[in-house]
């Protein structure tokens, strides 16, 4: 996994992003509706030639994986032709020319595309809706996290397919507990039993602390909703307009939260949200929530650690995650819509996804049918904890609703936007 890339994102993103999706949001609501290109086919011919313009967002590896993939399917489908490239010089950049391409009217068929950026391009009228055609046995829609398919249909409809997928879990370091005398935490543990081990893995005289929070509200946003939830806490009330976060759930987990950081002092506090990481590596933290993006940097540093589910309320071991899409533009043309889908449900399926998605090191699209393929067991291999984390997959029921992200944090960037780059540090450019 190439987390270089991840590592050097800066705060100045930011700005950029909310920005940059201030003017997605007018340029998308002011077309709602309106025509994109047009001149398409209105019937469709499997065997006419066909361009497919595929911006995929991608660094120089993750990319190279795509042109070749790419290749393989203009190959078994000599009729459709791939216009692949990155599409712009970063991931978060592709916001602004999508936007562009609203106006000019020159959208590209596929595009990967944040997940939180979902309400946005639902709302802009120029997506394709593929709701009838995942519903069809052999996609196995069922087999996507339950994030991945709230974030693919962010208002009801389907508009692209799953891209990555990732999970929140525990991480410990080994040689912390051992020097403590204290048992590893268990797929069992509460946040109690989480509590009373930061404490006594903290260590003032060593600066060694029990856990870690980064404080940016987007990064702690994803240390705060799984006890949220995990307590019976709901988001947002049933019209999704007032926030319900002064509830029961909310005071419960904030009040937890204070007890480390206030009372106990086991938390060590990052207020920049790229030190916590490698402090866990350098075996300075005990434990943090954190995803897949980490196991690279943990097997480079030699820390020996382990990995759980996230402790739990009530025997509810609730995680999140951030999952992305492929994204589908609605260009007018029956032939360009037939074959753009085909791509994507082709390179998601598990076969695809195992030769990009696991040979980079990101976790499997749909765990249940890609546990047993060699990818999935040579990853397992290389990154301790890989496979705990796939199956971690399992607890996440819930998915921030796209109209949430703006109430947390407008530009998810910081550690949270790290979050959707990483394990996309291989697969993505930020």
């Amino acid at each position: 996994m190439h987390n270089e890339v991840r590592r050097k994102m800066k705060r100045s993103v930011t700005a950029k992003l909310f920005t940059a999706l201030a003017l997605f949001s007018a340029v998308s609501l002011t077309l709602a509706g309106c025509s994109g290109g047009g001149g398409g086919s209105s019937k469709l011919d499997k065997s006419a030639p066909v361009t497919l313009t595929w911006w995929t967002g991608q660094t120089q590896t993750a990319e190279k994986t795509l042109e070749s993939l790419a290749k393989e399917f203009h190959t078994d489908h000599p009729n459709v032709t791939i216009q692949i490239s990155s599409g712009a010089p970063t991931t978060t950049d592709l916001l602004q020319k999508i936007s562009a391409a609203f106006v000019s009217g020159d959208t590209p068929d596929i595009s990967y595309t944040y997940g939180y950026w979902g309400g946005t391009l639902a709302a802009s009228g120029h997506m394709l809706d593929i709701t009838k055609q995942v519903s069809a046995p052999d996609v196995h829609w069922d087999a996507f996290p339950v994030s991945a398919r709230k974030i693919a249909a962010p208002a009801g409809k389907v508009i692209g397919m799953p891209s990555i997928v990732d999970v929140v879990s525990l991480m410990y370091n080994k040689a912390l507990f051992d020097k403590a005398g204290l048992a590893y935490p268990t797929d069992d543990w509460t946040w109690d039993d989480f509590r009373q081990a930061a404490k006594k893995l903290t260590d003032k005289s060593t600066q060694t602390f029990g856990t870690a929070f980064p404080v940016d509200p987007g990064d702690a946003a994803y240390r705060f909703f799984p006890q949220f939830w995990q307590r019976g806490g709901t988001l947002l009330n049933a019209d999704q307009t007032k926030s319900q976060l002064n509830s029961a759930a909310g005071v419960g987990t904030l009040d937890f939260m204070n007890s480390l950081a206030v009372k106990d002092k086991s938390v060590y506090l990052d207020q920049t949200g790229s030190k916590f990481e490698p402090l866990f590596v350098a075996g300075r933290i005990g434990m943090i929530m954190d995803g897949p993006w980490l196991l690279s940097d943990l097997k480079t540093g030699h820390t020996d650690y382990g990995v759980v589910n996230l402790p739990g309320v009530d025997g509810k071991h609730t995680t999140i995650s951030g999952p992305d899409i492929w994204a589908l533009f609605d260009n007018h043309d029956a032939n360009r819509a037939y074959w753009s889908y085909q791509l994507i449900k082709w390179l998601t399926d598990p076969a695809q996804d195992a030769r990009y998605s696991l040979a980079l090191g990101n976790l499997p699209l749909r765990p249940s049918q890609e546990n047993d393929l060699p990818e999935f067991k040579k990853a397992v291999d290389t990154y301790p904890g890989f496979q705990s984390m796939a199956a971690n997959l399992s607890n996440v029921q819930q998915a921030l609703p796209p109209s949430a992200h703006s109430r947390i944090s407008p530009t998810r960037s910081g550690r949270r936007c790290r979050m959707r780059c990483r394990a996309r540090g291989p697969a993505r450019r930020t």
